[in-house]
């Protein structure tokens, strides 16, 4: 599959002492955390930070994630997310992330997102904001698939046979 352009790097930050669990290595919930940052970075690159939000009356909730737990980190490791914006409609954006080592660039973890745009008066999903939707299809012709990424869409279970 092809990759396409580079991906947006959007968060940056290091294992903490706290995320450090009984096994020796950063926990699942760190993880989930950090992806979570990242999305919000991603957000506020797109135009739906704080003050943006309040003056259009407009955000975005996550209607699904997923996580894949490719390699361990370690206290004190430097880490980097790279987004990439796999699709999107009007009011939905679906989104994936890759966790890295920041200095080799080890892929450490996959997190795979759905976004979903509320219109905060009504609590309803709506199109984004025409400024947010041109940020969305900037960062779609720019650090979009020209493919299907092998590492979106997965789903989990037990194969058999």
């Amino acid at each position: 599959m092809s990759a396409g352009p580079a991906a947006l790097t959007c968060y940056r930050t290091t294992v903490r002492p706290e995320w450090v669990d009984y096994n020796g290595h950063m926990n699942d919930a760190a993880f989930a955390g950090v992806f979570s940052e990242a999305t919000d970075a991603l957000l506020e690159w797109l135009g739906l930070g704080a003050d943006s939000r309040a003056a259009h009356g407009y955000t975005a909730f996550t209607l699904e994630t997923h996580i894949r737990y490719l390699a361990q980190a370690y206290e004190g490791q430097s880490l980097l997310v790279d987004v990439r914006l796999v699709d999107h409609d009007a009011k939905r954006l679906h989104v994936l992330m890759t966790l890295r080592e920041a200095s080799e660039g080890t892929g450490l973890a996959t997190g795979e997102v759905m976004l979903m745009g509320i219109d905060t008066m009504t609590g309803r999903a709506a199109p984004f904001p025409d400024t947010i939707a041109a940020r969305v299809g900037e960062l779609y012709r720019e650090h979009g698939y020209d493919e299907w990424p092998a590492d979106a869409g997965r789903a989990i279970g037990i194969r058999r046979g």
